[in-house]
């Protein structure tokens, strides 16, 4: 095992918060989550990469895989993203709590917890997401993360209709 020092670790830790008030319901906002073709429309469509597979068992211990070919434009155009999470707790219209996996032409380069709270707020519904992430070598970082998951909370928004 090389020697490896605590001021130099090979893992960064790091955890976020998204919020986002929505005028959907608490129903509708677990429904684009939990619904095969509604995700795969808002989570993985509209951009330059070519969605290859994907499926979605949507259950606690279910699992979630997708793979992406890489668009052009980016540093990593033409490689092949993954993506395979684990539902760890769902309480329908309340709480999705998903553990996630991410490669590059399958190697791993981060591993994360993602929690979604839906909580009503009278006219709708406030969504609260927790990112806890793990970020290897090669990976993204926390700052892209987060505006990946900004984005795509983005798209969710517009999927509803916000």
């Amino acid at each position: 095992m090389p020697n490896q020092s605590l001021a130099n670790p090979t893992v960064i830790h790091s955890t976020f918060q998204l919020e986002r008030k929505l005028k959907a319901s608490p129903q509708r906002v677990f429904a684009a989550f939990a619904d095969e073709a509604t995700k795969r429309r808002w989570f993985f469509g509209g951009g330059t990469h070519a969605l290859e597979d994907h499926k979605l068992d949507f259950k606690v211990g279910g699992h979630e895989r997708a793979q992406m070919k890489m668009g052009p434009g980016t540093p990593v155009a033409g490689k092949t993203l993954g993506d395979e999470t684990i539902y760890q707790d769902i309480v329908p219209e309340r709480r999705i709590v998903a553990a996630y996996r991410m490669s590059m032409d399958g190697t791993p380069f981060s591993a994360s917890l993602a929690t979604i709270e839906l909580i009503p707020n009278g006219s709708g519904t406030d969504l609260l997401f927790t990112h806890q992430g793990a970020y290897f070598e090669n990976a993204d970082g926390p700052a892209m993360r987060k505006a990946g998951w900004e984005k795509l909370l983005g798209k969710l928004e517009k999927e509803l209709g916000e």
